[in-house]
């Protein structure tokens, strides 16, 4: 059953997404919208030319920051000082990388004009994050994502250097804010 989306402030019950997670189509990208998604395991993943496609994926891909095993190799780059890390400082640039990532899985990318101007309007509002990644002052690697209390919901990140995504990913969980980061789906990368 393909449930629709109309102007009201709602979602169907994520148990009846199918097998692989779609749950509904429609609605929008308000910031309403968006944290009441969020809130519910819910997120958009949609390309461009389609309606608003929502997901709910019954198995979902998580982590938990203090599981975190960094392995010797990478411990020698954090150590290296190769990479700053910086949080919140050019989240718009932070989602235009990512979405000029080329990815091996997938044609062009999901993350529209329509979804930047959202999440930019979220991270404005406190509720979107990025961390960013630098060598020799230029932006190399990072990540954003939503967070809804202690959980740091992953949108996409990107590594134009080796290990500088892993980097942005360590580094958020050595933070300490976050015990759950909801990486949606699994990837061979994370």
């Amino acid at each position: 059953m393909i449930f629709r989306l109309d102007e009201r402030l709602l979602f169907p019950d994520p148990t009846l997404a199918e097998d692989d997670g779609f749950l509904a189509v429609g609605g929008d990208l308000s910031t309403n919208r968006l944290l009441l998604a969020y809130q519910n395991g819910i997120f958009p993943w949609y390309s461009e030319d389609e309606p608003i496609l929502w997901f709910s994926p019954h198995e979902r891909f998580v982590l938990f920051p203090e599981e975190l095993q960094v392995s010797k190799s990478m411990r020698q780059v954090l150590r290296s000082a190769k990479f700053s890390v910086t949080l919140n400082t050019c989240f718009n640039d932070v989602i235009e990388a990512c979405a000029a990532a080329k990815r091996e899985e997938q044609d062009g990318t999901w993350i529209t004009a329509d979804m930047k101007a959202a999440y930019n309007n979220l991270h404005k509002l406190g509720h979107a994050h990025s961390v960013e990644v630098w060598h020799a002052g230029k932006l190399v690697g990072g990540l954003y994502g939503v967070q809804i209390g202690r959980v740091f919901c992953g949108e996409s990140m990107f590594s134009k250097m080796s290990n500088a995504s892993k980097t942005a990913l360590i580094w958020l969980c050595q933070t300490g804010q976050y015990h759950m980061i909801d990486c949606q789906v699994h990837t061979a990368h994370l």
